[in-house]
């Protein structure tokens, strides 16, 4: 079955500390978000604020091809605040766990199942068309049978996806699996005759979440939710780009339009003041550069033998970085590259051993500045010519 992605920049990104972004640039994040081939764009939660619910509101409006999300409480109010936007789906959540049920909500499970199935029913009677997802919030921590009585009278009363969030980071491949969790629930649900899609949403706390999420993919769940930049709550949840391109090689999913997300990245930077790392994978500075010489010369031979990645893919380029780590082939490479004429083994010698004197510093040397040092170069030599 097709996976879908659904990007929560708008909603889960802006739950980072100190992003905030105005409605223009949200609809601008929006679309493109459908030129690289999102399928679901979760915009925001309505009832946060008037400024929230009127971006929300914007991003629906527009004419893309992505369905637009709005997230909302099991409460009317924010169902209400939800379809006003005029979005096509709804994203309800309350938790289940015992401990959140006993001391946050104060009420029993099947309490807070009626709140939960009554909610469905409501947005449905506001408009039938919507699609609804309700997530048991932390629910690879909660009991599971609690989750299963949830989401299966969830489904009986309208709800078309279940999500499984994994809201704290907590899952582990191999240990705490989420491939198991999936496939439990699914199981666990059939059998109550309810056959929901299945949604995975997983924070990253220990540095797992695009490992858990592939994780839920393989189980057979078809919408994943992730950010650009990782943006979230704390430490943030699945990765746009890696996601994508994960979902490209490995299952198969060639929908994306993976050269786009160069752009997206720079304007949700931007604008989030979240920079770029440069070790990103796909959009950094240093996914596709390669830097010592060994490595380097090994590299030009054949590309394959260090990169598993084509940067084509992404809409990108190799480069070598000159530094204090290069070598003969690294600088051999830079000057081929910039079409420099006349390049001899002095040349290179001389060129490197600067190059490297420069790397010592601190610093790496860019094609311009090593255009100024082949024209420092070959200006002593024309003195040296001279004075002979």
């Amino acid at each position: 079955m097709m996976i879908r992605v659904l990007d929560s920049t708008l909603r889960e990104g802006e739950q980072t500390p100190g992003v905030y972004m105005d409605s223009h640039v949200k609809q601008e994040i929006a679309r493109l978000l459908d030129a690289v081939g999102v399928d679901l764009i979760e915009a925001g939660h309505p009832m946060v604020s008037d400024d929230i619910r009127i971006a929300v509101r914007d991003v629906a409006r527009l004419d893309l091809n992505a369905a637009i999300v709005a997230h909302a409480r099991s409460l009317r109010g924010d169902i209400e605040a939800a379809v006003e936007t005029g979005v096509g789906m709804i994203g309800l959540f309350y938790c289940v766990s015992d401990d959140r049920l006993d001391t946050v909500f104060r009420t029993s499970l099947r309490e807070a199942i009626d709140q939960i199935t009554d909610s469905i029913r409501y947005a449905k009677r506001l408009n039938p068309k919507l699609m609804i997802r309700y997530t048991p919030e932390d629910t690879v921590r909660s009991p599971f049978i609690n989750v299963v009585e949830a989401a299966s009278e969830a489904v009986a009363a309208g709800a078309d996806v279940i999500s499984v969030a994994d809201t704290t980071g907590y899952m582990m491949p191999g240990v705490r699996s989420m491939y198991d969790y999936v496939s439990r629930l699914r199981e666990a649900l059939n059998a109550r005759n309810a056959d929901p899609v299945i949604a995975v949403h997983c924070h990253n706390d220990r540095g797992l979440a695009l490992a858990n999420a592939l994780d839920g993919c393989r189980a057979g769940a078809t919408i994943v939710d992730a950010t650009v930049l990782r943006l979230g709550e704390r430490t943030g949840i699945t990765d746009l780009a890696e996601l994508l391109f994960n979902l490209h090689d490995g299952f198969g999913e060639n929908r994306w339009n993976l050269p786009a997300l160069n752009e997206l990245y720079r304007i949700v930077s931007k604008y989030s003041y979240f920079p770029i790392s440069k070790n990103h994978p796909l959009v950094g500075e240093n996914a596709f550069t390669h830097n010592a010489g060994v490595h380097t010369h090994a590299w030009i031979k054949k590309n394959s033998h260090y990169e598993s990645v084509d940067p084509a893919l992404v809409g990108r380029r190799s480069s070598v970085c000159l530094d204090n780590m290069s070598g003969v082939a690294s600088v051999k490479f830079a000057l081929e590259r910039m079409n420099v004429p006349d390049i001899d083994d002095r040349m290179i010698l001389c060129l490197l051993n600067e190059v490297k004197a420069i790397g010592r510093r601190g610093r790496a040397v860019d094609e311009a500045e090593l255009g100024l040092l082949v024209r420092s170069y070959r200006q002593s030599l024309t003195l040296l010519r001279r004075a002979e």
